[in-house]
């Protein structure tokens, strides 16, 4: 493997491992916001206690997300150095105000929510358990809104070969962040409530923290249908947008070659990027232009309106693209049978639903994973749409066995890292909340 291509599955495997946390760890702290709600509402100490049992899952998760997003911008200088040098001047503003305004705010929040339980106000713990969620959505949106300009780039001027900001809210609003960040968000609470759901149902397969774990499964499960829902109508606003700056990126998701109006809406096929086909198509007629522009007129971009070289990696993109909504359906149906069950107070008497639910754990972030995959993929051959292609942004001097070194030292760590995270996660479970329990 050359050096671009090693950098590239470094950074890859690095944030792929990264997102893990920051997902979770946003979608739990609005859960855990919504059950302190609840406390503040009614003075029950039993959702205090719910509260605070999903919040060490919290803790866990975000430390492991600071330790593995370190490496992110340490990877910019040392294996990205023409791209650093381009982005410098767009990404430091982004990349600041992530640490002073959202992460510091996240952090301060979080001292109280750890050592302040009997010692404030149930108003001031209230008020920091909103702190943190909002800190930690906050934090999502400086790196989504960083990562966005890459997607569509606004508010600069080239000179000197690189990228000079001419217009901060232009550059930080641009045509996909604002999109980009509700997609995002809205996929890390479908994670926290599935995650919530999927732990509660452990316990009741169990038999075990029977009224904790049906008033969390409860909440889990409401959080993730209203999110799964929501999920859809931002997913078609964000394939609207991808339409309007970047139609080779959705022509990749469709398997779509030629320019055409009425263009279909792929349901099954297999793209074939060296005989520039889509075999075994199963469509539904003249839909992706209706969805795309409203109007079965609507123009829809083609493959082969760029050179094969420009043209993103087809099958990864396509594959994730349609397993990430797949998966986005499956959330949406199996999430309502859960809240069907409660409706049917027989929760309990459907093991193979708890089952489903539990093993269902790991799916969001899936979801996400591929998501992502779409998303960056889908730019290349890309760093910086149109400005800056990814074998330009290696930094050249570094030599391609130092890459991989150093990427068999993340795997190791990373790994690692990751059995320290689920022990801590099964003994925080196996130990239970510490009261209100049966």
């Amino acid at each position: 493997m050359d050096a671009v291509c090693l950098a590239r599955l470094q950074f890859a495997f690095t944030i792929c491992f990264h997102y893990l946390f920051p997902a979770l760890s946003i979608g739990l702290a609005w859960i855990i916001f919504t059950f302190q709600s609840f406390y503040l509402r009614t003075g029950d100490e039993f959702y205090q206690t719910v509260s605070r049992f999903w919040f060490k899952f919290f803790t866990i998760s975000f430390a492991v997300g600071i330790a593995t997003g370190i490496t992110m911008e340490f990877q910019f200088g040392m294996n990205w150095a023409n791209y650093s040098r381009f982005v410098g001047d767009i990404f430091g503003a982004p990349l600041a105000a992530e640490g002073i305004l959202a992460f510091f705010l996240e952090s301060s929040f979080m001292a109280i929510m750890i050592y302040g339980a009997n010692r404030v106000s149930k108003k001031v713990y209230w008020f920091s358990s909103l702190m943190v969620a909002f800190g930690s959505t906050l934090s999502a949106f400086w790196i989504i809104a960083a990562n966005s300009w890459q997607q569509t780039p606004a508010g600069h001027h080239l000179n000197n070969g690189r990228a000079e900001l001419t217009n901060f809210a232009e550059a930080l609003f641009n045509h996909s962040t604002i999109i980009r960040f509700l997609h995002v968000i809205d996929g890390a609470l479908i994670t926290g409530g599935f995650f919530v759901v999927g732990l509660s149902a452990y316990y009741l397969l169990k038999k075990q923290h029977l009224a904790f774990a049906k008033k969390s499964m409860l909440f889990g499960l409401v959080f993730a249908f209203m999110a799964s829902l929501l999920q859809f109508g931002l997913g078609h606003a964000h394939t609207i947008q991808v339409f309007r700056t970047q139609p080779v990126k959705l022509a990749s998701f469709e398997g779509l070659w030629e320019t055409r109006s009425e263009a279909p809406l792929l349901l099954f096929g297999i793209p074939d990027a060296d005989d520039e086909e889509t075999k075994y198509k199963i469509e539904v007629p003249k839909l992706l232009s209706y969805l795309s522009g409203n109007s079965a007129d609507t123009v829809v971009s083609g493959l082969k309106e760029v050179p094969k070289e420009d043209r993103p990696p087809l099958l990864m993109t396509f594959l994730s693209f349609h397993l990430m909504v797949a998966l986005g359906g499956y959330f949406l149906f199996i999430s309502a049978l859960g809240l069907f069950a409660f409706w049917k107070e027989t929760p309990l008497e459907n093991p193979r639903l708890l089952q489903l639910l539990f093993l269902s754990i790991p799916l969001p972030f899936i979801a996400n994973e591929v998501g992502w995959i779409v998303a960056e993929v889908g730019r290349q051959p890309w760093i910086v749409y149109n400005l800056l292609k990814t074998k330009d942004a290696i930094s050249v001097t570094l030599p391609a066995w130092q890459i991989l070194t150093s990427l068999l030292v993340f795997v190791l760590l990373y790994s690692m890292l990751f059995c320290i995270w689920f022990f801590l996660i099964k003994r925080t479970l196996d130990h239970g909340p510490v009261s209100h329990s049966k």
